[in-house]
């Protein structure tokens, strides 16, 4: 009992003496902060102060813990949740002008015909130039059952005036499940939200009944979501018992391990995932677990290395903390988190870099998977084959990625409307087109003067060099614009060449397959 007291004694005093410390600490932030809000020269915000101070605090510790004002809170939620409501639209203030970025499909915006690109000029009679992005959000977003009417200007001196019923709006992670030749089935999980497992067991079973018999899971441009979903997605593929993930923290309940809680309902059937360098978090979990079970094989580029668990935590005045709580390691022990020097700067910009096929590797970081393939962490998860392709499976010039950067293809695709387009933001002074058009030479052409029209300077070369991304991106915005995302992504992946060379690899798929099968008896995996 001496012991034992003593022992209590001096943990009460270490304890003491930590909130004594941090009491100091907090007593010397709140004289700084109040000599600079009686003193500057300008007189400032509290709430802008404390912002800004919590925001520097979080960049000291990691590139993903972080600040979440009541706005970015609530977005978070939204996407996590997977609905809201309101309109259907994603807006943003450039240059004075509150303009549409993406209309959710089957949202009264989509209804109402509203177009990416589009400028709100005015809502309930107010002019919105040089309104900022919270303050048009506000007066759109509403509840269920009740009407906003807005002015949108299309072009120069196109301006349509429209009234929408607001209604609840869902945020797919699912966003394309089809048939592809060959009795492939194909599934694009574009983000993870709460509804994320929900919505591909929903796409699976329809093309089940479609006569999948293969199937094709793109995780490109997944930058992950909540750690619950990527496990409920893996289990869809792995039998019963199979480690999925662990993660490891400072704090005891940190220390866990995940498995798959129940035999997946597709745990035979041959399985390619393609990954990129934007491929990253949950999705990283969901190809790691394949890989290293031999369970699918995965195809692509390397992926973006985080493995950091977040921790969403509310705290006041609707504000919230997303907190680095623990590390994650894929069931082979690989931890895939990247390194990253003292400013993040060449953390952030890993996906603008070239991948040019395997990296070096470190014998330290040698694992192996179930079947005694080789497998490194260190950062991200290296594909089994590796496909360049960072841009919708292409891998185009410095000037083919400008033309995607300065939203160009998208406007282009303003120019037209499907045949036969009657909602009320259709308007008849635009290019008639229908579903299933092919870009043609005089569309190209075209193109290419719109480009120059919009003071780019012309590369003929890299245009030529270009010419099949450039078609495939036409076709996309367009199809995206007027038909909705599944035909646009339908039509794409015929031409994406990445996608095209996993789809030649369903053999390897199915011998991993079958040595998955040999290896699934006995023990912890």
């Amino acid at each position: 009992m001496g012991v034992a007291a003593q022992a209590a004694r001096q943990q009460a005093t270490r304890q003491a003496n930590t909130q004594e410390r941090v009491a100091e600490q907090y007593r010397l932030f709140t004289a700084a902060l109040a000599a600079v809000e009686a003193e500057y020269v300008e007189k400032l915000e509290p709430e802008r102060l404390v912002y800004a101070s919590i925001e520097g605090m979080l960049r000291t510790l990691d590139p993903h813990s972080s600040f979440l004002d009541p706005r970015a809170y609530a977005q978070m939620r939204e996407r996590q949740q997977g609905q809201y409501f309101g309109i259907g639209i994603s807006i943003v203030s450039a240059a004075g002008d509150i303009t549409v970025t993406s209309v959710f499909e089957q949202s009264p915006a989509h209804r109402a015909g509203i177009r990416r690109g589009d400028v709100i000029a005015r809502i309930k009679g107010q002019e919105t130039k040089g309104w900022t992005t919270d303050q048009a959000v506000a007066e759109l977003k509403g509840p269920k059952g009740t009407t906003v009417q807005f002015d949108i200007r299309r072009g120069i001196d196109d301006v349509i005036n429209l009234t929408v019923e607001r209604d609840q709006v869902n945020i797919p992670t699912v966003r394309a499940s089809f048939m592809l030749p060959g009795n492939v089935g194909y599934v694009r999980l574009q983000d993870f939200s709460e509804t994320s497992n929900d919505e591909l067991t929903a796409a699976l079973t329809k093309l089940r009944g479609e006569g999948m018999q293969k199937l094709l899971l793109d995780l490109r441009d997944n930058p992950g979501g909540p750690l619950d979903q990527a496990i409920a997605v893996s289990n869809q593929f792995l039998p019963r018992g199979d480690k999925i993930v662990y993660t490891e923290g400072r704090t005891p309940n940190a220390n866990q391990e995940f498995h798959a809680e129940e035999n997946g309902a597709y745990q035979n059937i041959p399985l390619v995932v393609i990954v990129n360098r934007s491929s990253a978090s949950a999705s990283e979990i969901v190809s790691g677990a394949m890989q290293d079970h031999d369970r699918g094989l995965v195809v692509g580029e390397t992926t973006f290395g985080k493995a950091l668990v977040q921790s969403l935590y509310r705290i006041s005045n609707q504000s919230g903390l997303a907190l680095t709580t623990g590390r994650y390691r894929t069931p082979s022990g690989r931890l895939i988190q990247r390194p990253w020097d003292g400013t993040f700067d060449e953390y952030i910009t890993y996906a603008l870099r070239t991948q040019e096929g395997p990296r070096a590797h470190d014998a330290a970081e040698l694992k192996y998977t179930d079947a005694g393939r080789k497998v490194y962490g260190g950062g991200g998860i290296e594909p089994d084959r590796f496909f360049g392709g960072p841009i919708e499976g292409f891998d185009p010039t410095r000037f083919g990625r400008m033309l995607m950067s300065r939203g160009l293809f998208v406007g282009f695709a303003e120019k037209f409307k499907a045949t036969g387009d009657v909602r009320p933001g259709s308007r008849p002074n635009r290019q008639t087109i229908a579903r299933g058009f092919t870009v043609t030479d005089a569309m190209l052409s075209d193109f290419r003067n719109y480009v120059i029209s919009e003071r780019v300077r012309m590369d003929d070369a890299a245009f030529k060099k270009d010419e099949a991304f450039i078609r495939a991106m036409i076709r996309y915005e367009i199809d995206v614009d007027l038909f909705g995302v599944e035909e646009a992504r339908r039509n794409l992946i015929a031409q994406d060449p990445q996608a095209t060379f996993a789809r030649t690899l369903f053999d390897d798929a199915v011998k991993l397959t079958q040595l998955s099968r040999t290896k699934s008896s006995g023990g912890d995996r």
